[in-house]
């Protein structure tokens, strides 16, 4: 009987390492593929839906205001037995000295000021139109992200002037995501209008300087005489009525701030 030998195939073992290396970079590409996927939904996500959610939020806010405010009057029973003004009434957190504002980061929060002044924090009580840019925001007070900006709102800084006082009416709003209220703000320039209705009363302020850049901490753009801190060459030096508008920039980035000023019309 004839032995068995057994025979021995070159090469058989490189390609069994080959196919196994395959299969680990089959692997990670499609590792790679379904991350890569999952990051373009979240940035979706945040670009696109969030935006149609806030702008759609903030619109049915605005409505309701004007809803509001066609069935009330400044000189209705009910306030004047209150005895407040309606625009002194919605100026929350007026507990700050005005001449001392805070950061420009959206991350500061107001102090809450006492319920019979003033409505809640994350309520808005005016409308900001920008006829130059087509922009309707509603305007509440306080600049926290989730409780104000997210919501496609313009935030008002605390401590600074109503609409249509003396002083500052200094807002904040995102120029990127959550609604972008304030995206296209760099196309402003001098001369033009913006709108300020609250209760029945409309301030138009008429925009005459705008800041390029300046970094977060820069808070005298928000005085009672804005003024930067940083480009002592912007700003103004009277007293007046004054309205700024802030936001971050460059666009989708948080590294520093554009403002545009305004000028109460007499």
């Amino acid at each position: 009987m004839r032995d068995h030998i057994p025979v021995v195939v070159q090469g058989s073992g490189r390609r069994a390492r080959r196919a196994g290396l395959a299969g680990v970079l089959w692997a990670a590409a499609e590792l790679t593929v379904t991350v890569g996927v999952v990051v373009l939904l979240l940035v979706v996500h945040q670009v696109w839906w969030t935006n149609r959610q806030a702008v759609a939020a903030a619109q049915e806010q605005v409505k309701a205001l004007e809803s509001d405010w066609a069935r009330t009057t400044p000189e209705s029973p009910a306030e004047e037995s209150a005895g407040a003004d309606p625009v002194a009434s919605a100026q929350a957190g007026d507990t700050e000295p005005r001449s001392s504002p805070p950061s420009l980061s959206p991350e500061s929060s107001a102090p809450r000021a006492p319920a019979a002044r003033a409505p809640a924090r994350d309520r808005a009580y005016a409308v900001l139109r920008i006829p130059r840019l087509g922009l309707t925001v509603p305007v509440a007070q306080g600049i926290d992200k989730r409780a104000v900006l997210d919501k496609g709102y313009a935030g008002q800084y605390p401590g600074t002037a109503g609409p249509g006082e003396e002083g500052n009416f200094a807002l904040a709003g995102h120029r990127n995501t959550h609604g972008e209220p304030f995206r296209y703000i760099n196309r402003l320039r001098a001369g033009d209008e913006l709108v300020v209705e609250v209760r029945g009363k409309r301030f138009t302020y008429v925009v005459g300087k705008v800041l390029g850049e300046t970094t977060e901490r820069d808070v005298g753009v928000i005085a009672a005489v804005p003024r930067s801190l940083v480009k002592p060459d912007y700003g103004y030096s009277e007293p007046g009525a004054y309205i700024t508008l802030t936001t971050c920039t460059p666009e989708y980035t948080s590294k520093y701030r554009l403002v545009v000023w305004g000028t109460l019309r007499s």
